[in-house]
């Protein structure tokens, strides 16, 4: 549909810069969508309200025209300056209706929710409003009387939901990202039954001020985009705290994950015939890109799975729909209605005890981060046909939460990513799953892969670009410091564990500039190394780069005994850091085992050496 329009924020970026106007592409854009296929909108934006968006774009253009450190400024405040978006009917844009896929619920909107305001202020255009499982209670995008998205590979496919309009809307390219929401899996599995990009934040990182509630405790916005630096962009415009949302918790985590990484797998995938063989490809794909892949035991995060509807939790889905539900409970879709009356029969002592069960869950899981670095999954098990989902509505919905419905009762960041498709030509996705307040780092991987495995964009049939070579926002990651480490704090060392439980993480395995020697300094336990800059007679020295949260720092050096210090380090690319050094004094008596190279070979040559023969 979009052969001539821009697709990702980079297109559109570059467009405005080489002069088109607002107005015109917008308005263009505007009318080929209000042509176009109906089923993926609820409310589709009119000509007058995309006209008003692009007017007050042009005027902010013109204010700048003869001024370019003006223009300059325009798009650094502007960092989504005249791209189009799509927004999920169970969030409001104030003056268009919300309905949640609910004709009777329907009502005009006062005022945009907060993430939707935070795109406008940023530039942003919304184009419309997009269809749902009704009230977000669904993974199938099939629950609405708005009509029924399919699959944009495969018509006699579901879409995916709740957010079914949504992932329509992104993977056709009729806008550059759209809203979501993800209570359940409904940021994800849309994402990859449309080979598009599904990012979902940590709970709390956007505000939910302005989103109808499914699970108000667990509930999430998520973005849908082309690749992962768009999606990326838009969770940095999108989050931040908010003192209206009870639930906001921004809290800033790691910027990048260790350069290679401990991927864990389920031990026995839960797979369809259609998604079997799609699999260990994409396994494979990881460890070609350096990674371990280490096989855990799903069972307990499945236990956590089934707290979502099988528990209390529904119980929240009845508090957003109550009124409406004892009023006129046809109004409701049947299949919905079914979901949402469990939670009659349940008492306050139910809910006490699901807490119980989750809290407990929840500590034994955080164990699980001990072990592996993130978790990969298939998105889905399978991908039903519509006539599959209305012969079992409820069976094959939950089993489309196989690897979804614990992430957010866990408190855990998850990014949806195309991988490739199966023998049938359906998108198989996978999705990364890492612990809350991860999500740039996250991100930054699922760059990576995206780029690695260079897939279509979405179903227009457009080649992966490669990253922007001007990238947008990033979401905002706790500062660090890297360090150097030459010895007992290397990766497998004795002392490792002293950064990796201040959540430091590998930033680089490099070597010194060939301008240091290398000691094993005497009485020491475990042994360690001394490290000294010589004027000649040098040699590189294999060191590893961590990146240590600056708040973990001064903790970190605390440790560090004399006559080891913390100074700077030259780096065989002529880059300085800090990193461990030794006092002169101290090598009188220290060996001399520069010839080495590093100190992971010469203690390796020293267990060699005493090992019984």
């Amino acid at each position: 549909m979009n052969e001539h329009m821009p697709l990702t924020l980079a297109d559109w970026h570059a467009a405005y810069r080489g002069g088109a106007s607002p107005a015109d592409l917008l308005g263009a854009l505007a009318r080929r969508l209000a042509d176009g296929p109906r089923e993926a909108w609820i409310h589709r934006a009119t000509a007058d309200e995309v006209g008003t968006q692009a007017a007050a774009l042009e005027a902010r253009l013109a204010a700048t025209a003869a001024d370019p450190a003006g223009r300059a400024a325009l798009w650094q405040a502007l960092p989504l300056f005249g791209v189009p978006f799509a927004v999920k009917d169970n969030i409001d844009v104030a003056g268009a209706p919300t309905t949640a896929a609910c004709p009777a619920f329907s009502h005009v909107a006062g005022r945009h929710a907060v993430p939707v305001q935070r795109l406008l202020d940023a530039g942003a255009v919304w184009m419309g409003k997009t269809n749902l499982d009704q009230f977000a209670t669904g993974l199938v995008g099939a629950r609405s009387p708005y009509g029924r998205p399919a699959s944009t590979f495969d018509a006699s496919r579901v879409s995916g939901g709740s957010s079914s309009g949504s992932a329509v809307v992104a993977a056709r390219g009729d806008v550059a990202f759209s809203l979501g929401t993800d209570t359940a899996g409904s940021g994800r599995v849309p994402a990859g039954f449309n080979n598009i990009v599904g990012l979902k934040p940590t709970p709390g990182r956007v505000s939910t001020t302005g989103v109808v509630p499914a699970c108000r405790s667990l509930d999430c916005v998520s973005v849908f985009a082309l690749t992962v630096e768009d999606a990326a962009a838009v969770l940095a415009v999108m989050e931040g705290p908010d003192a209206d949302d009870a639930y906001s918790r921004f809290e800033p985590g790691p910027a990048r994950l260790p350069a290679r990484l401990r991927i864990g797998v389920p031990m026995t995938p839960v797979l369809d015939a259609t998604h079997a063989a799609a699999w260990p490809p994409a396994v494979a794909q990881a460890q070609r890109q350096g990674h371990e892949i280490v096989p855990i035991d799903f069972a307990p995060l499945h236990a956590v799975a089934q707290l979502l509807y099988g528990g209390p939790w529904v119980a929240e889905r009845h508090a957003a729909v109550q009124a409406l539900l004892e009023q006129s409970p046809e109004a409701l879709d049947p299949t919905v209605r079914t979901v949402v009356e469990q939670a009659v029969g349940m008492t306050a002592t139910d809910a006490f005890r699901g807490q119980y069960t989750l809290r407990a869950a929840q500590q034994g899981a955080a164990a699980l981060w001990q072990q592996v670095d993130v978790l990969m999954v298939p998105t889905a098990p399978g991908h039903p046909t519509f006539a599959q989902v209305d012969a079992d509505p409820i069976g094959a919905n939950s089993r489309l939460g196989t690897y979804t419905n614990f992430v957010n009762l866990l408190g855990w960041c998850a990014l949806a990513l195309p991988a490739g498709f199966t023998e049938g030509g359906l998108p198989f996705g996978v999705t990364f799953i890492a612990p809350g307040n991860a999500d740039a780092a996250l991100a930054h991987f699922g760059a990576g892969w995206q780029a690695a495995l260079a897939l279509p964009l979405g179903a227009t049939d457009v080649p992966y670009p490669g990253a922007p070579a001007q990238r947008g926002g990033w979401p905002a990651a706790e500062p660090t410091m890297p360090i150097a480490v030459v010895g007992a704090h290397l990766s497998g060392m004795p002392l490792n564990g002293q950064l990796t439980e201040r959540s430091a993480t590998l930033r680089a395995a490099t070597t010194t500039a060939p301008h240091y020697k290398l000691y094993a300094l005497p009485n020491t336990t475990p042994p360690k190394p001394g490290l000294q800059r010589v004027a000649e007679g040098g040699a590189a020295i294999a060191v590893e780069v961590w990146n240590v949260p600056l708040k973990h720092v001064g903790s970190f050096l605390a440790l560090i005994p004399a006559p080891l210090g913390l100074g700077s380090l030259e780096l065989a690319d002529g880059t300085q850091v800090h990193g461990f050094i030794c006092e002169g004094h101290a090598l009188a008596a220290a060996t001399d085992v520069t010839a080495f190279g590093g100190w992971r070979a010469y203690i390796a040559d020293m267990k060699a050496r005493s090992a019984p023969r």
